[in-house]
């Protein structure tokens, strides 16, 4: 399946910016273009500054069951991604693709995320984790765990002094100055995009729960094995699966990794510095 590119002439426009990378989308239909903006409210730039390109066509469901699972495959040097809502080509070479999707701002907000994957995978910049973020007195902490280790409490527990970047989905970019975490609009539970803004990172808290606060340090193999559980990662391609394997493991030679179990109370953030 692919996707009928209309007219220039018949398209606006609108941008997405995350992790400091601008996706342009261009569609025929104004007020799915606004219900873009409004769900990706803080995280919008000029079209004109894009990095990327998508032409958006607005169709019914596709052919595939509604609870189908994610596809990404290559066929020479584009990509397909695929789910019961939407099907996109890519071409990381040209830069544009296009995309079929329902009538839905969370199908293009998957195939963000899908793209935002394969774009710090072929680059060896970084990778998406499943991991609340946060930022305070300059610095971001990750607290990352599978659902139910407590993203989304910790999250709710922040004090006020802290800005959080994500209670779901943090992005992780290696740069010149070292490695940064940014704010993502990808919301688990508390339903709230994160802060349009980046900061260095100081450390990587695995979540667990009981019966006190307390910090334990974590072997680098158990910390680069619990990491790899938790990063988001869809397509079956050897060469790129091992290039995040190893993007990890030197992850966790620069980062502090340590195991944080906590009780459901906000004095846990007085250990986070």
């Amino acid at each position: 399946m692919s996707a009928t590119l209309l007219a220039p002439t018949a398209r606006g426009s609108t941008a997405i910016v995350i992790g400091g990378v601008t996706v342009r989308l261009r569609a025929s239909d104004p007020r799915f273009l606004q219900l873009i903006d409004e769900r990706y409210t803080g995280f919008t730039a000029d079209p004109a500054a894009a990095d990327y390109e998508f032409d958006v066509e607005l169709t019914p469901p596709c052919h595939l069951a509604a609870d189908a699972d994610v596809r990404v495959w290559r066929t020479g040097q584009r990509w397909q991604l695929e789910r019961g809502d939407f099907h996109a080509d890519w071409d990381p070479v040209t830069r544009r693709g296009c995309v079929r999707q329902s009538v839905n701002p969370y199908s293009i907000d998957s195939v963000l995320r899908i793209v935002h994957t394969l774009m710090l995978a072929t680059s060896r910049t970084g990778f998406l984790l499943h991991a609340a973020s946060a930022v305070r007195n300059g610095q971001a902490f990750l607290f990352s765990g599978v659902s139910g280790a407590g993203k989304t409490t910790i999250s709710r527990l922040a004090p006020p002094d802290a800005t959080l970047l994500t209670d779901e989905l943090s992005y992780l970019r290696r740069e010149a100055a070292g490695d940064y975490a940014y704010g993502t609009p990808f919301a688990g539970e508390l339903a709230k995009v994160g802060e349009n803004v980046k900061a260095p990172l100081a450390a990587v808290f695995l979540l667990a729960q009981g019966p006190a606060n307390r910090i334990d340090e974590m072997p680098r193999r158990e910390a680069t094995r619990a990491l790899l559980r938790n990063v988001l990662f869809f397509a079956k391609d050897a060469e790129l699966v091992r290039r995040v394997f190893q993007m990890v493991c030197d992850f966790v030679e620069r980062v502090p990794v340590r195991r944080l179990t906590f009780v459901p109370d906000a004095r846990v953030w007085e250990l986070i510095r």
